[in-house]
């Protein structure tokens, strides 16, 4: 038996659908208000009859920070794809990012090695990766800086590698996949979700950074070969492209028959803007919006190399216009 964690986000919910495909048992955790025919809409995306595969999960309600429920989700399970985390890049939100994304990855690390599953394969970031020096890409052996100003999301997901480490130090056989953005449908409308929300209206403005891009078809496949591999301790970048941000709005906008964006974002003024909406935040309470490592991952030019899953296992990424191309005719059909 397989166990999802994070079922009902985007990697989870792909990653769902194409291990029933295989034929395998999947059980898959959900939170008690999670949305799971935001799962089958997603299985739609595949299959004319969804229902089909949604039916064959054994949905389980834990949460990977409640020990008592999660264990009984770990009964009988030999493999797990831990995929769950709490995004945010909210200075405010560090405490739960902690709680959710190294104390919960801790416990399932815990209970991998207490149950004896054969092996864990856990979703990171490429966020946890340092700056590479100038001229060169960023890889797997670009090490983490902790003098640099990284945002609290980083942090915690950098906290929870170290926990799938030490559990390989236990006696744990686990990989790691530390994708870049990742474009697809997805169940809600977070993180690349909202992006793509945004391209479907049209942008006038774009930042003048770069990122690392990839399909969470890609990921899903890299993911599900490298469990099925006999590789260990090991981790993967997973970026297909490296783009930027002004060439993937204006590749949106073209299959979305809007305008390319053309006016630059002044950095200056969207750091003034985080300043004043920090102040309404902290005035009125709720989570922001534009923090202020937000904006700096807008005008970064950050760009990375996926040679080592290449190498290693001939894997071939999708092209990002193919990617972009499905992405705008599956929105267009909804």
């Amino acid at each position: 038996m397989i166990l999802v964690t994070g079922g009902t986000g985007m990697v989870g919910a792909h990653l769902l659908y194409f291990l029933l495909k295989k034929g395998l048992p999947v059980r898959a955790i959900h939170r008690k208000d999670s949305n799971l025919s935001a799962v089958k809409n997603i299985f739609s995306l595949y299959t004319s009859d969804p229902n089909i595969y949604f039916e064959k999960i054994d949905w389980v309600e834990a949460d990977i920070i409640d020990i008592p429920t999660l264990t009984e989700a770990f009964e009988g399970i030999e493999y797990v794809y831990h995929c769950a985390a709490f995004v945010s890049f909210d200075p405010s939100k560090y405490r739960q990012l902690k709680k959710i994304n190294v104390e919960g990855t801790a416990n399932i690390v815990n209970l991998c090695l207490a149950k004896s599953v054969k092996k864990l394969c856990y979703v990171s970031s490429v966020s946890t990766f340092g700056k590479a020096v100038s001229g060169k890409l960023i890889n797997e052996s670009t090490s983490w800086n902790p003098e640099v100003k990284n945002n609290v999301y980083s942090i915690t997901k950098y906290g929870a590698e170290m926990e799938v480490w030490r559990g390989t130090q236990e006696g744990l056989d686990a990989v790691i996949v530390n994708p870049g953005v990742i474009l697809g449908i997805s169940p809600d409308s977070d993180g690349s979700g909202a992006l793509i929300d945004l391209c479907t209206k049209g942008v006038s403005f774009y930042p003048s950074g770069s990122t690392g891009i990839v399909d969470v078809q890609d990921v899903v496949k890299a993911m599900i070969l490298l469990m099925d591999s006999d590789i260990k301790t090991q981790q993967y970048i997973l970026v297909g492209e490296n783009i930027s941000y002004k060439n993937l709005l204006s590749q949106f906008a073209f299959l979305f028959g809007n305008k390319p964006p053309k006016r630059k974002l002044p950095k200056t003024l969207m750091l003034f803007l985080s300043n004043i909406e920090g102040v309404f935040r902290f005035i009125f309470r709720g989570e922001r919006k534009l923090a202020k490592a937000t904006v700096r991952s807008m005008f970064n030019n950050s760009f990375y190399d996926a040679s080592k899953i290449k190498n290693e296992l001939g894997f071939e990424f999708t092209p990002a216009t193919e990617t972009i191309k499905r992405i705008a005719e599956n929105k267009k059909s909804t």
